[in-house]
């Protein structure tokens, strides 16, 4: 019979893991099925994937395209990004050397930061974060180093990021539009982010994953197109949003030959390659006309509005976004001694899934502050909407001595 708990077994658990555990973004993701509620929470994106996508996957299965393919993804396809990043980006990456498909954007930039960081390397990252950024350096032996961005405006000085860097300090990271604030980042902003780096000799590593869907007419400016960025830049992209594909894992990293070979090497060692068949479905994407970008972006911002307005009607002031599919809402007037105990009161009582603020942040800032992501159907969008409207967080704060949310 096998023996089960036995005390030895927490010592094949590595030193590396200790304190991380899964965010809340999962947990919350988990406690919303559990308690049959709408998950505003998790960024799923549970909306179709483009026939013309979901139609070449399938043909490609069907020609049993099922083996491996380079590390660095099939090269029509790589072909592809490099014309739609010229062309949307304003980055000149050459197919055959600078362009490495991953396996999701998060592939993409834990190849990068195991192909290109030493252990004891400090990377900042501004806060509020997206949580992989962080455990993901964590896991690569890495020392992240934060930069806190003030609500509501999130903007980034030249003299906060000076500030910020210690003398171990070798990248930086910028996502931009950015999970979970929505912030895009200006081209004044990137300018000093240049000027930084070049200075202090820092890696750029941009998350980009949200590039398509931004509102009310701003741009997107990848950093390597700025200054000169592009000769220390890693410019990580994922296709999950852009295509509604988030469980195929499908992503690709730009950056100059000698690092795009470093993290093509990792890749192949992690992971070997990207999905063979699913790599055919998203080139049929990149086939996609401008119109399709251009309503995809027009149907988040009218989503936006409306979890907004309802949102604001519900007693919470919400951060609108400039991008990406996310709000972060103030809940500092419902009374709550943390975020999530918020969280779960409006999961309890209101039947809709959140993401407590304090899951981006490393001090207190988020204790104040939900997450709720837009990436649904109308219909359902429109559901949690009515379920938020008829929230009372003081009805539930003072039942919260019975609840579980209260111990938490």
């Amino acid at each position: 019979m096998t023996q089960r708990n036995h005390p030895t077994t927490t010592n094949f658990v590595a030193d590396r893991l200790r304190g991380l555990a899964q965010s809340d973004i999962r947990r919350m993701s988990r406690a919303s099925d559990q308690a049959g509620a709408i998950n505003l929470g998790q960024g799923i994106c549970d909306l179709p994937t483009p026939p013309a996508v979901a139609d070449a996957a399938k043909a490609a299965i069907d020609r049993n395209e099922s083996i491996y393919t380079y590390p660095e993804g099939h090269l029509a396809l790589r072909h592809a990004i490099a014309e739609k990043v010229a062309r949307d980006n304003g980055i000149q990456a050459r197919p055959d050397g600078e362009i490495v498909v991953t396996a999701g954007a998060t592939g993409g930039y834990a190849a990068a930061l195991n192909a290109l960081l030493n252990p004891g390397d400090g990377i900042l990252i501004m806060e509020p974060y997206y949580g992989y950024h962080v455990n993901g350096a964590v896991i690569a032996g890495l020392e992240p180093q934060f930069l806190t961005l003030a609500p509501p405006e999130f903007t980034l000085t030249e003299q906060a990021l000076r500030a910020a860097l210690r003398p171990n300090t070798r990248a930086v990271v910028v996502c931009t539009p950015s999970n979970p604030s929505g912030k895009m980042f200006s081209r004044a902003e990137l300018e000093a982010v240049a000027r930084v780096a070049h200075e202090r000799d820092l890696l750029v590593i941009s998350d980009e994953i949200y590039e398509y869907i931004r509102y009310d007419g701003r741009p997107h400016i990848s950093p390597a197109s700025v200054d000169g960025l592009w000769s220390r830049s890693v410019t990580v992209m994922g296709l999950s949003k852009t295509f509604s594909i988030t469980g195929w894992r499908l992503g690709y990293t730009l950056a100059p030959e000698p690092l795009s070979q470093a993290i093509a090497l990792v890749n192949d060692l992690y992971y070997v390659c990207a999905p063979n068949p699913l790599q055919h479905g998203v080139l049929a994407g990149f086939a996609l006309p401008p119109t399709y970008f251009a309503r995809m972006a027009s149907d988040y911002q009218r989503k936006r509005d409306t979890l907004c307005d309802a949102l604001t009607k519900a007693g919470m002031s919400p951060i609108v976004p400039d991008g990406a599919y996310y709000v972060l809402a103030d809940v500092t007037d419902w009374g709550f001694a943390t975020a999530r105990d918020a969280a779960m009161a409006l999961l309890e009582d209101g039947g809709v899934a959140s993401v407590p603020g304090s899951a981006f942040y490393q001090g207190t800032t988020g204790e104040g502050l939900l997450r709720f992501c837009f990436a649904k159907d109308d219909d359902v969008l429109a559901e949690a909407c009515r379920r938020i409207s008829r929230f009372r967080p003081r009805t539930a704060l003072a039942t919260a001595g019975e609840s579980e949310y209260a111990a938490t």
